[in-house]
């Protein structure tokens, strides 16, 4: 069909488009590609989404929502079990378990669940990967000097007093002056303050010599 000069794709008018499709208990949006919408379900990489697509030949770069519900099952069939459509062991996420021995491919609540179980194991024995896993740190060697850090940051904060510019610099001319004028201003109040100490004492000495002279004259009079 074609709007305003494009050829528009007449499967979503069509019965057989899908705008959410489940698989394995997951809703994918219709609109899509086959490859990236099954690497939404946990356990099914890039990789491994290619492979199932190219054993059941569909196209990968196809809508989810062009998906039939013949082709959906036979996806959710071979997720559960890769073994049935030839894919190789090496593809699968759980190679040689702990306590089977065996090859398995696990999704959805499986995958979280073995994958809490691994981390308890390795607490419980006390291992080097379980003491990274108690204390939230990195497991796989990766570098920790530069990143995996948690909690604000450390350092030396910015701001305080300025420091002192050098002899020459124009600030510390203008710095010279003001402590010039503060000197000054600190030598008048001095000065007032000195005088304004030696005047009453200048008053008291000046008052017994005026009445010995005076005293003189009334008693030759």
């Amino acid at each position: 069909m074609v709007f305003n000069g494009a050829i528009k794709n007449s499967a979503y008018l069509s019965e057989q488009y899908q705008h959410i499709v489940r698989i394995l208990g997951n809703d994918i949006l219709g609109d899509k590609k086959m490859i990236i919408g099954l690497t939404q379900i946990k356990g099914v990489g890039y990789m491994f989404a290619n492979s199932i697509l190219q054993k059941l030949n569909i196209n990968p770069n196809d809508d989810m929502g062009n998906l039939t519900s013949e082709q959906a099952t036979s996806i959710e069939n071979v997720i559960k079990d890769p073994k049935s459509a030839d894919i190789p062991t090496w593809f699968w996420n759980r190679q040689k378990d702990v306590e089977t021995g065996e090859d398995k491919h696990l999704v959805t609540s499986d995958f979280a669940f073995n994958v809490r179980n691994d981390i308890e194991r390795e607490k419980g024995v006390f291992s080097w990967r379980g003491y990274r896993h108690m204390y939230g740190l990195k497991v796989r060697g990766q570098r920790t000097r530069c990143t995996g850090r948690k909690g604000g940051a450390v350092g030396v904060a910015k701001g305080g007093r300025v420091a002192p510019g050098k002899p020459g610099a124009p600030a510390a001319a203008g710095a010279e002056s003001t402590a010039a004028d503060g000197a000054e201003a600190g030598a008048a109040t001095e000065d007032t303050t000195a005088e304004k100490k030696e005047s009453p004492a200048a008053e008291k000495k000046e008052a017994p010599a005026a009445e010995k002279k005076e005293t003189p004259k009334s008693e030759k009079k």
